[in-house]
């Protein structure tokens, strides 16, 4: 299925007939309870069942014929922390995914309910999705839990201002009359963090085991720059790209394909390998110089 999408905003969105939800920081996740069980399918369409064992055992509660769209997150010490839900999701198999879901369990963030007994309500208002979402999953409880959402625009600006410290990074602004907007970016997002796409052009390391990104920003004068030590998770998953993307994504492990080089914070010049062509990634990045941009996530939807 196809998801809604959000588009970005510099200030709170204030209008009659707005809803406001905190925006977890996880992965984007769909929940299809059907009559031969539960499916969990990433944004990017790729089905993520095994890796969540936790949330697919909690999803055989709920009726069939039922479509869930919110976040996967995972708490540790009051906050959700995104690369713990990295470390979930990069589970390669089975006995991996079970281990992690007893030491990492997750939660799931619902904020929208697409079907429902085998009911489409994709063309239903926001706000009579809302209340049969709430009616659907508060007698269920942990793990599958509904997003909180307020219509008054004053506790939205507390959430944004306080709620932070949780790990929540922001808000998501809907309209309450607005049917589900598959494949369109009709809701507004209100970030704390610079969060943006980024063009990866190369990496640091070796095509097995990449240690950090090579890339040019959206905003600045487009010099390329290298990106924090990638986590594990990314690292497999890079390593991945690479193995089956462009001639030459994967060329040589020693020095850069063809003696390229690029300025690295505090190591100088250091050699990278290109990506023709790139790939595109999402990253936290405050400053032109430091810290580095930290890489949170491929954008293999791209």
């Amino acid at each position: 299925m196809t998801v809604a999408l959000a588009a970005a905003v510099r200030t709170l969105p204030r209008a009659p007939g707005l809803a406001y939800e905190p925006k977890f920081d996880g992965h984007r996740l769909l929940v299809l309870r059907t009559l031969e069980g539960v499916t969990l399918q990433a944004r990017s369409g790729r089905i993520v069942t095994g890796a969540f064992p936790d949330l697919a055992a909690a999803a055989r509660r709920l009726p069939a014929g039922t479509v869930l769209d919110g976040e996967v997150v995972v708490w540790h010490a009051g906050r959700t922390e995104f690369a713990l839900v990295q470390r979930r999701a990069a589970a390669a198999t089975a006995a991996r995914a079970a281990v992690l879901a007893q030491s990492l369990p997750a939660s799931y963030a619902a904020f929208d309910v697409l079907e429902l007994a085998g009911l489409d309500l994709r063309a239903r208002p926001y706000e009579r999705r809302r209340a049969l979402l709430v009616d659907l999953l508060l007698p269920l409880g942990p793990p599958l839990q509904p997003v909180p959402m307020t219509t008054d625009p004053e506790l939205a600006e507390t959430w944004y201002e306080t709620l932070p410290a949780s790990g929540i990074e922001g808000l998501v602004v809907k309209r309450l009359d607005e049917a589900y907007p598959a494949g369109r970016r009709a809701w507004r997002k209100l970030r704390h963090t610079n969060v943006r796409d980024a063009a990866v052009v190369g990496y640091t390391g070796t095509a097995r085991r990449p240690l950090a990104l090579v890339l040019v920003l959206p905003v600045g004068d487009g010099t390329p720059l290298v990106s924090s030590p990638l986590t594990a998770a990314l690292r497999t998953e890079v390593a991945a790209a690479v193995a089956t993307g462009a001639p030459g994504a994967g060329a040589g492990a020693g020095s850069g394909a063809g003696g390229a080089t690029v300025t690295a914070i505090g190591l100088g010049e250091v050699p990278f390998h290109p990506l023709d062509p790139p790939l595109t990634a999402e990253v936290r990045h405050t400053s032109a110089r430091h810290p580095p941009p930290e890489v949170l996530r491929l954008r293999t939807d791209l």
